[in-house]
């Protein structure tokens, strides 16, 4: 049984159970004052327009330059795929795999899988819900690694300052991809994921 069937709702502010006032146009919490909603309000809809907008920023975030890297006055900018590449060509492959799924692997991932799991609320697909809590729970766990390029680029643009002989300048593409990165955060934060035991039938569609 969920809580929501005995008359029970959390509050998201402190965490403390109530009791749900049916005739009550407007809960709050008996502890903080918070409001409280059976499931967080237009969850699936402000999820789907984090993540649309990060879908439209993950293009120029791959496609444009994310740095610079100059030396002696000479230097091409690279993306994220050509960067890649060059650490490769540099014998540099654990780097390389790195930077390979932590900026390109994982952002796709976290796009995929919330839209998949946005799409199995809506539609109600034949999918176990334990199956879909752990894909939004590694979902959420890895969303923070996703900032490792951006970290790492803002360590080298502080760093390798050294005029004309080398220095390291940040291109639009980083800032595009740090937009990607901080919106697919807030769309696994936004998405309330008591929706995903909502449209089952039982919540031990995994042992029949």
């Amino acid at each position: 049984m969920r809580a929501i069937d005995a008359g029970i709702l959390v509050c998201h502010e402190c965490h403390q159970l109530n009791r749900e006032e049916p005739e009550s146009h407007g809960q709050f919490c008996t502890r903080c004052g918070g409001s409280i909603h059976p499931r967080k309000p237009n969850s699936l809809t402000r999820t789907w327009a984090l993540l649309l907008t990060s879908a439209v920023l993950y293009i120029p975030a791959n496609m444009l330059p994310i740095m610079t890297v100059s030396t002696l006055g000479k230097g091409e900018p690279d993306t994220i795929m050509s960067g890649v590449i060059s650490l490769v060509q540099y014998g540099m492959i654990p780097i390389a795999a790195v930077v390979f799924v932590a900026s390109i692997l994982v952002p796709t991932f976290k796009l995929v899988g919330i839209g998949l799991l946005l799409y199995s609320v809506q539609r109600r697909l034949p999918m176990s819900p334990r199956q879909r809590i752990v894909m939004y729970r590694f979902i959420e766990w890895i969303g923070r690694w996703s900032m490792l390029d951006v970290f790492v680029i803002a360590i080298l643009v502080a760093l390798v300052n050294f005029g004309s002989l080398a220095s390291i300048e940040p291109g639009p593409g980083a800032a595009a991809f740090a937009s990607v990165v901080i919106l697919t955060m807030l769309a696994a934060l936004t998405f309330d994921p008591r929706l995903l035991w909502d449209n089952t039938e039982t919540d031990d569609d995994d042992n029949d």
